[in-house]
């Protein structure tokens, strides 16, 4: 069987980029397929490449920001992965396609074949302290069922 990585970033501090961390405990009270392992990080970026051991399938949760409703869930491929703006580099200033880009010439042996990205349509991201808006919470189940989907 496939082995497979679920990882669902966010930071719960600041409303909707908590969408990770919920999906994370949704996930966690759903039954996985066999092989699949699942993580959570408080951010993305390079720190992603840390967690990759040589799965097959990954599957990354976040927060998004593609101009679609609020609670909108986007379950994008490689392909589909969009590209950051170009900016100076730093650790946490990529996006999935460029950490597994980076992951796959420095360990080709630990990058995954198959990437896939469940992207929660945000509407909060500057409000510390606040929880989830009521938008992304409702969709907090739909993002659940397609990283099961997902698993197969």
């Amino acid at each position: 069987m496939a082995r497979a990585l679920v990882v669902c970033i966010g930071n719960d501090l600041v409303a909707d980029d908590g969408v990770g961390k919920a999906v994370h405990a949704g996930l966690g009270k759903s039954r996985l397929p066999e092989g699949t392992r699942l993580e959570y990080l408080g951010l993305g970026g390079i720190d992603l490449l840390e967690e990759l051991d040589g799965e097959e399938r990954l599957v990354v949760v976040d927060a998004v920001q593609f101009g679609s409703a609020p609670g909108t869930v986007h379950v994008l491929d490689w392909v589909g992965l969009p590209y950051m703006e170009p900016r100076p580099v730093s650790g946490h200033g990529i996006g999935i396609r460029e950490a597994i880009e980076v992951g796959r010439r420095l360990y080709p042996e630990r990058s995954p074949q198959h990437v896939h990205l469940v992207g929660i349509e945000g509407r909060c991201f500057d409000q510390l302290g606040q929880g989830l808006t009521a938008e992304v919470e409702a969709a907090v189940v739909v993002a659940v069922a397609a990283v099961l989907r997902l698993l197969g």
